[in-house]
């Protein structure tokens, strides 16, 4: 099947009873797929220029021609389709009062504005929504990385005491309550005409969260080969990015901007807030002990507060963050084992200046899903 190449594209309460159904009739499950993906045999298969560089790791620290790694494609329309309308249901919650879309909103590249969600029932959580652009490409899931599939992650949020705070027997049964749904899922899952079971929802939710794609930036345009797609100031910036001084590109590495590894690198808890152990808290492995996730840089200047929780306000403060010396912010009496990587680059105030005009060229929402004017539950869309 030919690639897109053109310029085109380039451009708590477990007992409790289910939720009312108020929902008006007459939704429909599109027949098409998302833009940028291309149906083959019924099912949706992502086609993008970068399918045309082999190789993952380009030419140098962060080299433009390189190739993405596999992506988690293959699932029908009508998956996708009603998984973006589970996404913005709040009736997926324990009361009602949070979808997805809450915490990952459309208008935040999928993210939070706040440092820290609160949850259905008020609760504030521990860590920063992460973003979740170009998710399909990724291997591991949350700042730990505890969840190995887009499957095992949504069931986080759901179940999450201080997030959504339903149950899998509350969840299955207020969606079966709802007359649309029934027929919606039945429609998408040969197996669902004797009811909705959870790995049905799972499955549309991780659909959803795959045709989130995000690869048509100006830095793309300029990575596929137009040199005018990115002003002096950005180029200055790519090189920073790029320098053995920096290192940025050693961990953010292009063309996802994360490498997808656990980083120990010291950045500092919001003040007041206990020690995060981060994915050392999983196994107690002292060389984990206080590593995240290496985030994805993608849209990264609609998504701050940024950090794991939420610790700087904006890409500049966050980018001034890695000059100010090895281990500068590890609270006393912490051992961390940082990464290699971090260590005292001196960046001038001219160089940061152009390392976040350079983030600021990874902006690209030309394929952002539609929002829903309303859900079958009947209950308010998250704006």
């Amino acid at each position: 099947m030919a690639k897109h190449h053109g310029l085109a594209f380039a451009i708590a309460l477990m007992g409790a009873a289910p939720l009312a159904a108020v929902a008006a009739p007459g939704f429909s499950l599109t027949n098409q797929c998302p833009a940028s993906f291309e149906k083959q045999d019924g099912r949706c298969r992502l086609r993008t220029p970068y399918d045309d560089y082999a190789s993952l790791t380009g030419a140098g620290v962060g080299g433009l021609k390189t190739g993405l790694p596999p992506v988690r494609d293959g699932f029908t329309p009508h998956e996708i389709d009603l998984g973006r309308l589970l996404f913005f249901d709040p009736a997926l919650s324990v009361n009602g009062r949070v979808a997805c879309a809450t915490c990952h909103s459309p208008r935040h590249g999928f993210a939070d504005a706040r440092p820290r969600s609160h949850g259905a029932l008020g609760d504030e959580v521990s860590r920063n929504a992460p973003s979740l652009w170009n998710v399909a490409f990724l291997r591991r899931f949350f700042w730990d990385g505890r969840a190995q599939s887009l499957e095992e992650q949504v069931q986080g949020p759901l179940y999450g005491r201080r997030e959504m705070a339903t149950s899998p027997a509350r969840l299955v049964a207020t969606l079966n309550a709802i007359p649309d749904y029934r027929r919606l899922f039945s429609q998408t899952f040969a197996d669902a005409a004797g009811g909705i079971r959870t790995e049905h929802v799972y499955r549309a939710l991780a659909a959803f969260e795959s045709s989130l794609v995000s690869l048509n930036s100006r830095y793309d345009l300029y990575a596929h080969g137009i040199s005018s797609a990115l002003t002096r100031e950005e180029l200055e910036g790519l090189n920073v990015f790029r320098s053995f001084v920096a290192r940025c590109a050693e961990c953010h590495t292009p063309p996802l901007f994360t490498n997808q590894q656990i980083a120990v690198i010291g950045m500092p808890d919001p003040a007041g807030r206990p020690f995060d152990a981060g994915a050392g808290a999983l196994d107690g492995e002292p060389m984990r002990r206080g590593g995240f996730k290496v985030p994805s840089l993608r849209n990264v200047a609609l998504t701050g507060p940024y950090g794991h929780a939420g610790q700087f306000a904006t890409l500049r403060e966050t980018v001034a963050f890695y000059t100010g010396g090895r281990g500068h912010a590890v609270p006393r009496g912490e051992h961390l084992r940082l990464h290699w990587h971090i260590w005292e680059p001196k960046l001038s105030e001219q160089e940061l200046d152009r390392l976040v005009d350079f983030l600021r060229s990874l902006t690209d929402e030309s394929f952002r899903p539609e929002t829903p004017r309303r859900v079958p539950s009947g209950r308010p869309v998250p704006d």
